[in-house]
């Protein structure tokens, strides 16, 4: 028991600490996530006792010094990025302007004439609640527009045996309700004019989040050429398996990445963490790759095509005794009506009570009657009005005749139309191979605005991607770290937006204390054992004790005598006659010890022996 307890006050002790415990992982992101060359982070501690040594040994006689100031939590210095290894387009926003980009002026075909502008305004500046100062990025500004923006690649990307990798950084500031924040990697093409920028423009690949209603989706697409015809059609990949909500909700910023291998395998990250992944030949929708055959569309079912597995059978005949016509029910004409049956009286009558309502218009709302209630002359009575027999089943229904069913000797199974060479079949073993692009845009509607946008990297090499999101996302994620509150205003807010959670608390802390309380306090006291029980153990009786106790009582009295000579003859006949009433007591305990130990079993074993 007492190891139970030591558990549960160690319990009881953890959570109190982890619930006052600030969660202090600012220092720990920044050294997972950064290099030391990188960031900065700078301790602020208190500066106003600089001063001369001589000078404060004046002041120290005539003013008491100040109580030392709690140095503030550590503080993350921003520095822009700098891309490393082979890139095609890395952009911080850094220098505050929009230069490099190219803001859309065209309009949409299928659109209202109001909404057909891609008007919505871009802005480069902070987040709002930015914990990185300096920081700057792309922010979609309005809410209910088109938005689309672009920007040439330094030089167009080839899919031959390089890997392609893209990531960027998205924070929805202000949530979303329905809007995208995917990117478009823009086909090369002669008549490619990034100010005509618009949704029909052909793109090679189409990636990032997307969020309406509570469909969270995270897209890949990527647009495969038909070797045969020419033609361009969508192919989406398998939806993840990951819950995506968090990131539309949280208000952080999120790294989301796509690597796309030449081995036709891709995956899917989001904050450097796998979300998604499976082959462009096996996990994409439509198949690449079409069906080498095909139904024919020309063949057509036979019309004496018997695709019934089971038929009545023909030879069977309905008995004569069957009765169709007899009812399911019918009256029991055991019953009999109970004693006290109220014929006469009705079950229900009118409320003798009721008023009739003093704007009651007969003309309009037809002859008043009062509402009916239950009759208080059946409350006693078995029952009033008409009896009737109870229905029950009846035995001899038997319901419509059916003939029994039998297998089909003319069932022929399910017709399909026959197969024939799919005429459009090709297959593309390398999707990976697609058409090149050259330009990266953002062709957006959304419903929410304040969306922030920053360090777009593209590259073909794996290793300077994840260093650009170390010297970029890195500090991002541990100045929101750094700043993050403790455990317990964590567990204060959610409560805040969660009632429920507080019984879950409550129950944290109360429970261990509880059964702390139960074990301690509510043990059984051990009960003193029959003299039935010292026949089965070996455990000493009270008796004993109690005999030896008297023993050197007798044994103490003589040296009293002794050591008292003058004492009166009625003072030495006292003890005396104790001592004759303990020899009597000491006679029965032993009489009451010899009928114990002959009636054990142990003694009766001895006696056979």
């Amino acid at each position: 028991m007492n190891q139970r307890v030591g558990l549960f006050v160690l319990l009881a002790a953890g959570l109190l600490c982890l619930s006052l415990a600030p969660v202090s992982r600012g220092d720990d992101l920044v050294e997972d996530g950064l290099d030391g060359d990188d960031a900065d982070v700078e301790d602020e501690m208190d500066l106003s006792l600089a001063g001369d040594e001589e000078d404060l040994e004046d002041d120290v006689q005539d003013e008491a010094p100040p109580a030392p100031k709690t140095p503030p939590s550590p503080q993350v210095t921003y520095k822009a990025p700098e891309p490393k290894g082979e890139h095609f387009i890395a952009e911080s926003f850094d220098k505050g302007t929009l230069d490099g980009w190219i803001l859309s002026n065209a309009k949409k075909d299928d659109a209202d004439e109001e909404i057909a502008k891609y008007d919505g305004k871009w802005a480069v500046e902070e987040m709002k609640d930015s914990k990185l100062p300096g920081d700057k990025g792309l922010v979609l500004k309005s809410r209910a527009k088109h938005h689309a923006i672009s920007a040439h690649l330094l030089r167009p990307f080839t899919f031959e045996t390089m890997p392609l990798v893209i990531q960027y950084e998205v924070n929805f500031q202000s949530g979303i309700d329905c809007g995208g924040a995917y990117v478009k990697l823009l086909t090369e093409t002669p008549d490619l004019d990034l100010d005509q920028f618009v949704d029909k423009t052909p793109y090679t690949i189409m990636f990032g989040p997307d969020k309406c209603g509570e469909d969270y989706k995270l897209h890949f697409i990527f647009r495969h050429k038909n070797p045969k015809t020419g033609e361009y059609e969508e192919k989406h990949a398998k939806k993840p398996d990951a819950d995506l909500r968090t990131y539309f909700t949280d208000k952080k910023t999120h790294l989301y990445t796509l690597v796309v291998n030449s081995d036709n395998s891709f995956e899917v990250l989001v904050d450097q963490t796998v979300v998604n992944s499976g082959n462009l030949l096996t996990d994409m929708t439509p198949a690449v790759n079409p069906p080498a055959e095909i139904e024919d569309p020309d063949d057509h079912k036979p019309e004496d095509w018997d695709e019934r597995p089971k038929i009545q059978d023909p030879d069977s005949v309905k008995p004569e005794d069957w009765d169709e016509d007899a009812p399911a029910q019918i009256p029991d004409e055991s019953a009999v009506k109970p004693d006290g049956w109220l014929d006469d009286e009705p079950e229900y009558i009118g409320d003798p009570d009721a008023i009739k309502p003093e704007d009651w218009d007969e003309d309009m709302d037809g002859e008043w009657e009062a509402p009916q209630i239950p009759n208080p002359a059946c409350e006693t009575a078995p029952g009033c009005g008409t009896w009737k027999r109870p229905m029950i089943d009846n035995p001899n229904y038997k319901g419509k005749w059916k003939p029994p069913m039998i297998d089909n000797p003319n069932y022929q199974g399910v017709w399909k139309p026959r197969k024939i060479p799919n005429p459009a079949y090709f297959e593309d073993l390398h999707p990976y191979k697609m058409s090149p692009f050259s330009a990266l845009g953002l062709e957006l509607w959304s419903m929410t605005s304040d969306i922030f946008f920053d360090n777009f990297f593209i590259t073909n090499d794996r290793n300077a991607a994840e260093r650009w999101a170390s010297d970029s996302w890195g500090l991002k994620k541990a100045a929101e770290g750094a700043a993050e509150p403790g455990l317990a205003a964590q567990m204060l807010n959610a409560a805040e937006e969660r009632p429920w959670l507080w019984v879950v608390y409550v129950l944290t802390v109360a429970l261990p204390l509880i059964l702390i309380f139960v074990f301690c306090c509510t043990g059984k006291k051990k009960s003193s054992a029959s003299p039935a029980e010292y026949k089965k153990t070996d455990e000493p009786q009270p008796d004993v004790k109690e005999e030896e106790e008297e023993e050197e009582e007798a044994e103490e009295a003589p040296k009293a005598e002794k050591n008292s000579p003058g004492t009166d003859k009625s003072e030495d006949e006292e003890p005396a006659e104790e001592e004759e009433d303990e020899e009597k007591e000491n006679t029965a305990d032993e009489k009451l010890e010899d009928d114990v130990l002959r009636r054990s079993p142990r003694s009766r074993k001895l006696r056979k022996e």
